[in-house]
C-alpha cells in the first residue's frame, strides 16, 4: 500500500515543489535534494499567477457551474431514480434500458448534433450548455441511486403511507436520508467531472471572461509555458478544492461506492 501510495502522490509532490521553486531551482537539478526540496520556498507564485491572469474570474467561473450542475443532479437524478425504484408503470423496463443504452454512446457521437442544437437556441459563448443539461438528469447517477433504493425495505415506504405521508413525503422525509451516501457520492462525481471539464467549455465559450477554470488554465499555459514554477501554481490551486472536497466527504464517497449494488 506504501507502495502505491508513493507512486501516486510523487506527481502531485512534484507539481507542488515545482510551484515552490524559483525558475532557477527548477533548472538545478544536481542533487536529488535540490530536484525534491525546494529552497527557499517562492510563495509569491501563486500571487503572481493572479497578476499575470484573470485567474480568480476563471474560479468563480468554475465554482458556478459546479453549483448549477451539483443543484441539478442533487435535485432530478434522486427523483427519477425514486420513480425507476418505487413506481411498477408501464413501459418502465424499456424506458430504462434506453437510458441505460445512452451510457454506451462515446460523447463524441453526440457532439456535434448537440451543439446544432446549443446553436440554434443561440447559447453558444454563454454558460447553458454547461449546466442545462445536468438539469434534465445522468443515466449513470440515476443507475447508481436506484440500485440504492433498491435497497431499502420497502416497509418503509408503507409505514409512511400508513401514516398518511404522500409519495413525495415518503421520497423525502424517509427515503432520500437513507441513500444519503450515494447522494453524496454522485455529487462529488458530479464536482470533480464539471471542475475538470475542458472539453465542453472549449467548444461553447469563445470569451475570455467565461473561461472556466480547466479552459483558463490551457490560455495560461499558452502565454506562460515556459515559466514552469508560475504554470504549476496554477495547476496547484486548481487541484487543491477537489482534494479538500474530496478529504472532508471522504467516508460518504467510500460508503456510496462500496454499498452500490448489493442486492437488487
Amino acid at each position: 500500500m506504501l507502495a502505491l501510495v508513493f507512486v501516486f502522490a510523487m506527481p502531485l509532490y512534484g507539481m507542488v515543489v515545482t510551484a515552490l521553486k524559483s525558475e532557477a531551482q527548477v533548472q538545478d537539478v544536481s542533487s536529488m535534494t535540490r530536484l525534491l526540496v525546494p529552497d527557499p520556498v517562492m510563495l509569491d507564485n501563486f500571487a503572481k499567477v493572479f497578476q499575470r491572469s484573470a485567474f480568480y474570474l476563471y474560479f468563480f467561473n468554475s465554482l458556478w457551474l459546479v453549483l448549477l450542475n451539483v443543484a441539478g443532479v442533487a435535485v432530478v437524478c434522486p427523483l427519477v431514480a425514486y420513480g425507476f425504484s418505487r413506481f411498477d408503470w408501464p413501459g418502465r423496463e424499456v424506458v430504462f434500458f434506453v437510458l441505460l443504452s445512452t451510457m454506451m454512446l462515446p460523447p463524441q457521437v453526440t457532439m456535434a448534433p448537440v451543439y446544432l442544437i446549443f446553436a440554434t437556441l443561440g447559447w453558444v459563448n454563454t454558460f447553458k450548455p454547461l449546466w442545462v443539461p445536468a438539469w434534465f438528469g445522468a443515466p449513470f447517477y440515476i443507475f447508481l441511486l436506484r440500485q440504492f433504493f433498491r435497497n431499502v425495505p420497502k416497509e418503509l415506504d408503507e409505514a409512511a403511507m400508513i401514516d398518511g405521508a404522500s409519495s413525495f413525503t415518503t421520497f423525502r422525509k424517509v427515503l432520500l436520508p437513507q441513500i444519503r451516501p450515494a447522494v453524496v457520492a454522485v455529487i462529488l462525481f458530479q464536482v470533480v467531472y464539471v471542475w475538470n471539464d475542458f472539453m465542453a467549455p472549449l467548444i461553447y465559450i469563445h470569451s475570455m471572461d467565461k473561461m472556466p477554470l480547466a479552459l483558463g488554465l490551457q490560455a495560461f499555459m499558452l502565454n506562460h509555458g515556459a515559466e514552469w514554477p508560475l504554470m504549476f501554481a496554477a495547476a496547484t490551486m486548481m487541484t487543491i478544492p477537489v482534494l479538500l472536497l474530496f478529504a472532508l466527504c471522504q467516508r460518504f464517497f467510500v460508503e456510496g461506492i462500496t454499498m452500490t449494488g448489493l442486492k437488487g
